[in-house]
């Protein structure tokens, strides 16, 4: 199963939108993860534009006024999609890939806060004890496992030390980088992902 997870900073540009098209068309994706989509009514049409696919099923986490959102959309010929649960952060799909393999897939947009994103932390570690299944999570998580993760960040704060626990806690295993040094660049050409 190919996902992909991208903050995509807001969707109403058509531009963007051709963007993430072209991503899902190129990749061949079965299940594409969005964060900060900026819209908060987002309809079949709009959908429709971001997935060059005939079959296709999505749910969202519509935003707060531009702020936020969360949009995920797959094929269900891959993912059949048995029960789901969502909050302001995060988006949970619990399925069956395949046929054959059951699993939690999460989108995930952290709050900035130290505090807030703690919080949602502990709400998913709760409910990995009602989802028994592998879990895999993408998404916008505004925190990082190792100071080397960030340029020019040096020191070991509380907020790295809490993600890294929630990691531990949830049995994650942090997939490795390939090509690139960082997972976001603000445009810079070379330094991240777009």
């Amino acid at each position: 199963m190919k996902i992909t997870s991208w903050n995509v900073k807001g969707l109403g540009r058509k531009d963007k939108r051709g963007k993430v098209l072209k991503l899902v068309k190129d990749k061949k994706l079965d299940m594409l993860l969005l964060q900060e989509t900026k819209k908060s009514n987002v309809d079949d049409l709009l959908v429709k534009s971001l997935w060059p696919f005939d079959f296709l099923q999505f749910l969202i986490v519509d935003s707060v006024g531009s702020a936020g959102s969360l949009l995920c959309v797959w094929n269900p010929g891959v993912f059949q999609m048995s029960e789901c649960c969502s909050s302001r952060n995060f988006l949970l799909l619990s399925g069956i890939v395949k046929q054959s393999f059951e699993c939690v897939i999460v989108n995930i947009y952290a709050p900035n806060n130290l505090r807030s994103r703690g919080q949602l932390w502990e709400a998913l570690g709760r409910l990995k004890s009602s989802f028994h299944k592998p879990w895999c999570i993408g998404g916008d998580f505004n925190e990082i496992c190792f100071s080397s993760e960030r340029r020019g960040y040096l020191r070991r704060d509380k907020g790295m030390v809490e993600f890294n626990e929630f990691i531990d806690r949830m049995e994650l295993v942090d997939l490795p980088l390939l090509w690139r040094g960082f997972t976001w660049c603000n445009s810079v050409e070379g330094d991240g992902v777009e």
